[in-house]
Order: structure tokens, then sequence, then C-alpha cells
């Protein structure tokens, strides 16, 4: 299956790098949908959140925030007991082989970094600049974005009194503010306020994040990327055209990728898969050398299980934006190949309707059937990857191991196992959750590090990536979506 276009080699594609990181912000927990609701219904609940936010070193020292970004594999996390919350304090870094737990004051400069409009949607409190200038000027990755201004807090603090701006606090510290489009074509329009801007301004700068770590990574000049797709779940948009698009051309500008393009992917958690399948069959058919897929954050869903959490007297879990980003490439005879032979991508078709059976008939069997492999060629499979601790404790169980048993019994009913075999199948061909809950992020991607990393060490041949969608949260369809796709070692790096 090979073919040439030009210069450009029409092999299977491969995903050279990626990225996983998370940024660390417990005073934007407030603004997450749930706890923002419950907010206004009663001010005192505010208090109540302030109380059970986490500090930055217990976020860093977070057993399951450490195999986010590689510094604990899958398997070394299932081997530590819980609650991980109460795993103890340790000496362990910020960053790790994949990315880094980003602080919120860096983060807090990264948001004004992404603003272009005039005047500006973000402004920082002079009081705070040396803190704020020096953390990213300093850093080694995102030192390229610290242009930053900043005003005096008198100001802030009056626009925020008068609830034309939403605060930007470090604890009880007043950071800055962010306030809606109010030029005379945004001021009535709902979708350019404070709040709607500052989800699209989240997603904007965590996913700078990821793809500024994807260049580090990889050591490459951000000008030699050629494409740029972004498979987040969150709309931008004014009110004629909610959720148009547009992210990923504004994260690639962010990120001085001058030569690129790009196009934002929507599918709901399935977005990522899409994306990478998108990525590949752009390489695959020598338009592109170097695609970028990223994924930023969503602020909606920080805080959606806070109650759960205040009840049983937690700390705050769901208090960091998640964000990832990878790079697809021509075959170079070393990365893990992205499979796109036909027939070798899984999708949900419509006619498999509601059904998990047929859902994941379409997702497992029908490609490996197109490859000539059975699920037990598979040495790994990575479904949505949440972190059973924060899932369990609100009422959601381990929807990890749910998904496990749903794989498991595919395999039973394909007759490569028996029924008392599931178990076994399980522990050899899973691992334990550990992304935080952010729609698209868990979505089976978590693994990409891990498992680049794995075959390129040789411990590794096979992983299946499988990405399922709640197309029904649109109010428009009962379907489920999803996608799948094959990694493989890369041939030629194992001769």
């Amino acid at each position: 299956m090979r073919g040439t276009e030009g210069n450009i080699e029409c092999d299977n594609p491969v995903i050279r790098n990626c990225s996983h990181c998370l940024i660390h912000v417990p005073d934007l927990v407030r603004y997450g949908s749930k706890p923002r609701r419950e907010i206004a219904k009663d001010p005192a609940t505010q208090r109540h959140l302030s109380d059970s936010l986490r500090s930055y070193a217990d976020a860093v020292n977070y057993p399951p925030n450490q195999t986010v970004i590689g510094n604990l594999t899958p398997d070394a996390l299932s081997g530590i007991p819980r609650p991980w919350f109460d795993a103890g304090e340790k000496a362990v870094p910020s960053t790790g082989p994949f990315g880094e737990i980003v602080s919120q004051d860096v983060f807090y400069a990264l948001l004004k970094a992404a603003n272009v409009l005039k005047p500006s949607l973000v402004e920082l409190a002079a009081e705070g600049r040396e803190t704020l200038e020096g953390c990213l000027q300093a850093h080694p990755v995102f030192s390229s974005l610290a242009t930053v201004d900043f005003t005096p807090l008198e100001s802030l603090q009056a626009e925020i009194n008068t609830g034309g701006a939403l605060a930007l606090r470090s604890g009880t510290e007043l950071r800055g503010c962010v306030r809606r489009d109010d030029r005379a074509e945004g001021r009535e329009d709902e979708n350019l306020d404070a709040h709607t801007l500052l989800e699209a301004l989240c997603t904007k700068a965590s996913g700078a994040v990821a793809l500024q770590w994807l260049l580090h990574r990889e050591g490459i000049d951000a000008a030699e990327i050629d494409y740029v797709i972004s498979c987040g779940e969150e709309a931008t948009g004014d009110r004629y055209q909610r959720g148009g698009g547009g992210m990923a051309k504004s994260i690639a500008e962010m990120c001085d990728c001058t030569r690129a393009s790009g196009m934002d992917v929507k599918n709901f958690c399935a977005a990522p898969a899409s994306a990478l399948v998108t990525a590949g069959a752009l390489v695959k058919a020598g338009l592109y050398r170097r695609v970028a897929v990223v994924a930023g954050g969503s602020l909606a869903k920080l805080g959606m299980k806070f109650q759960a959490y205040l009840r049983l007297g937690m700390p705050m879990l769901g208090d960091c934006l998640g964000a990832t980003a990878f790079l697809v490439a021509p075959d170079d005879g070393e990365s893990p190949i992205l499979h796109l032979e036909p027939g070798s991508v899984g999708v949900a078709t419509v006619g498999a309707s509601t059904s998990d059976e047929a859902v994941y008939r379409d997702l497992i069997l029908a490609p490996l059937n197109a490859l000539g492999l059975t699920m037990g060629d598979i040495d790994k499979f990575a479904p949505e990857l949440h972190n059973p601790e924060i899932m369990e404790h609100s009422g959601s169980g381990d929807v990890v191991h749910k998904n496990y048993r749903l794989i498991a019994a595919m395999a039973v009913m394909a007759g490569e196992i028996g029924k008392a075999d599931m178990e076994t199948f399980i522990a050899r061909t899973g691992m334990t959750g550990f992304a935080p809950p952010q729609g698209h992020i868990p979505s089976a991607i978590p693994y990409m590090g891990h498992a680049l990393a794995a075959m390129r060490r040789g411990e590794l041949h096979r992983a299946m990536f499988l990405c399922k969608a709640s197309l029904f949260l649109n109010r428009l369809t009962e379907l489920y979506d999803g996608v799948s796709f094959l990694l493989e070692a890369n041939p030629r790096a194992e001769t």
C-alpha cells in the first residue's frame, strides 16, 4: 500500500509525537457550568467551594495527574492504593515526558496573550505584574508568548463591581478580569458576553499550551507545521454562527504557525479520533507533511461533580483543564503507524442505532476484520479513560471498567474467549483510568503518549483507540457516534 504524490510518500502516516498537559485553575472552578448555576441560586455555595480547593502542590502531587503528563504509567497508577487524593505529599515534578501541569498564574498570563481584540477582553492587575510577567518570560516553553500589559487594580475592581467583567482571582488576590465584547456589534449578543468569551479564551490558551509543548518535544519551529486541526467540543462564534469554528487557526496564530492553515472538527467526545483520522488522511493523500491536531480544555466542565466532593468532605478534584496535541506526518520508518487502509477505521454507523453491541461491532470487529486481525492481536484497548476516583464518588461508577466489560463481552461474542475469561482479558488489554472529566479529553487519547513510548521501547505492538460520542446531547438525535483507529509499532523500526 504505497504510492507517491510529488515528493511526498503516501504510505500510512505516523504519529510522530504528542503532548498531554493539565492546567490547574482552582479559582476558575466557580465559572464551570454547574458551580456557576448553583452559586447563582445560593451565594453561600461559593464559600464552601473555595474551602475545598486544592493547592497547586496538591494538584501536582495527585497520582492521576502525574499519569497524564507521563511520570507514572497507568499500570503504576493501578498499584497505588486509593484514595489517591490522600496519597501523601511527595517531591514530584510539575513537568513530565509528555507535558506539564501548568499553574494558574502562568495560565492567567496566557489568557492575556490569547487576546487579540481591541479594546482587550482580558486585563491583568498591575499589582501582580512581577508574578505574571515573570512566570511567562522565564518559562522554557511559553517564553515566546510573553506579551503582557497591565492595568491599575482600582479600575479593574470598579469594572467587576458594576457587573461588567468577571474576576480572575488567585485566592483572595485579584489578578485581573475578563470583559464582554462591548463594541456596538457585540453589546447585545449573549454569545459575546464575558463568561462565553472566557470559555473560548480558556480553550484557545490551553490549546496553545499543548501545541507549544508538542513543538518543544518534537524540536521543530512553529513555521514547520503545515496544518492545524482543533478537536475540542467548545463552540465559538457570534449570534449568527454559534459554533462556527476558527479555534484551530486562532491557536495556530497564537503559537506563530505562520505557514499553517486550519479547521475545527466537531464530533463531541469522538472528535479527537475523527481529527487524527482526518489528519492522517491529509498526510497520506500528500496534501501536507506535518499536521498538528490540538484539543484545548473545557471551562464549562470544571467542577461538574463539586457537590459530591463537598458532601463527602473531599478536595475539589475537578479543578484542571485538559489539553493535548499530536503531530501526524509521513512514515519516517520509526514512529508508530496509524492504519488507514480501506475499512481499517471503525465508525459507528447510523444503522447501529443506540445498541451497544452494534456500536462495538462497528468500532472493533469491523476494522479488525478488514485488517485480517482478531481481538487477540491487540495488546491494549484505550476507551474513555476517566479517573475512577472522580467518577465513583459522584455516583457514575467506574466508567473505564464498564467500557472494558463491553469490550470483553465483544470478544466473547466473537468466540475469541469464554465468558469466564473476561476479567483475565480485561487485565491483559485494559488499564486504570486517569484523565479528568473534560469531555473529549478523556476519550482514549490520554493513552497516546504511553502507547508511543511503549512501542518505541518494543514493549507494545498494537493498540486500538475507541472513542464514543453522545450525539443525543445536541437534542437532534438519539444516536451515539464513535470512531476507532489502530496504532501499530513501525515494522521498519522493529527490524
